[in-house]
C-alpha cells in the first residue's frame, strides 16, 4: 500500500504511505529516477549507475547501497528507467547523450539488458533515442517503451513513437524514424540500412514527449 517515488532535482526517493506522510526512503542521489523491486530490494537508477538497497517496508527506509551496473552521465537525457522482465531480467533505459550524433559510447541510445546483480551487461535494443518508459503488455508478455524523436525538424517531424522492443533490433536513430524513414540531415547514405531497421508500432505527433505508457485490463478490478 506504499508508494515510492523518485524526485531527481532534490536527488531522493520518497514513501508516500497511506498514512498520507512523506518520508524520505534515501537522499544525497545522482539524479535518481528508476525504480524497481524484486525480492525485497529495491533498485534504485541514478543518471551515473544503478544500486541495489535492503528495504525496510516498516520504516519505509533503504540501507545497504551496492553499486552493481556503471552508467555513462553527462549531456543530455539523464533519466534511466527500470524494469524487470518476466524471466527475471534488469532492463535499464539509457538516453543519448545529445539531440541526434553518432555515439561513442555504447550504452547509450539504447535499453540495456543484465542479470539481477548487474553482472552481463549488454544492449538489448539499439538506436532508441530515449525510451523514458517501459511496461509490459500484460497478454503477449512482450515489452512495450516509448520514444522521443529529435529536435529541428520543424513542429510535425519526427513522430514520437511506441515501440514493440525485440532483443536484437535496431529502431534506427539517428539515421532513420518512425517507419524507418530516412534522415537525410544526417545521413544519405543510410537508405539501405534504415531498410533494415524495426519500424514504430505507433506514430505519435511530434514532439508530444511521450512519458509514461500503461494497459488497461479488459475488466477492471473492483478496488
Amino acid at each position: 500500500g506504499t508508494l515510492l517515488v523518485s524526485l531527481p532535482a532534490q536527488g531522493k526517493v520518497v514513501a508516500l504511505p497511506q498514512s498520507n506522510k512523506v518520508i524520505t526512503v534515501i537522499d544525497q542521489l545522482n539524479l535518481p529516477h528508476g525504480l524497481a523491486f524484486r525480492q525485497g530490494k529495491l533498485y534504485v537508477a541514478e543518471t551515473n549507475q544503478v544500486a541495489m538497497y535492503d528495504y525496510n517496508p516498516t520504516t519505509h527506509k533503504a540501507t545497504n547501497k551496492q553499486k552493481i551496473i556503471d552508467l555513462p552521465s553527462g549531456g543530455g537525457h539523464f533519466t534511466r528507467t527500470l524494469m524487470f522482465t518476466p524471466d527475471d531480467k534488469l532492463l535499464i533505459s539509457v538516453g543519448s547523450s545529445c539531440n541526434i550524433c553518432r555515439e561513442s559510447d555504447w550504452r547509450r541510445a539504447s535499453i540495456l539488458i543484465a542479470d539481477p546483480n548487474g553482472s552481463d551487461l549488454q544492449v538489448m535494443a539499439s538506436g532508441l533515442r530515449n525510451s523514458v518508459f517501459m511496461t509490459i503488455n500484460p497478454q503477449t508478455r512482450q515489452i512495450w517503451a516509448t520514444d522521443m524523436g529529435r529536435d529541428l525538424l520543424g513542429d510535425d517531424l519526427p513522430p514520437d513513437e511506441v515501440n514493440i522492443i525485440d532483443p536484437g533490433k535496431d529502431y534506427g536513430w539517428p539515421y532513420c524514424y518512425g517507419q524507418a524513414i530516412l534522415d537525410a540531415s544526417v545521413d544519405k547514405s543510410k537508405l539501405d540500412f534504415c531498410n533494415t531497421t524495426t519500424t514504430s508500432h505507433i506514430d505519435i505527433p511530434a514532439h508530444s514527449a511521450p512519458l509514461g505508457l500503461a494497459f488497461i485490463p479488459k475488466t477492471w478490478p473492483q478496488e
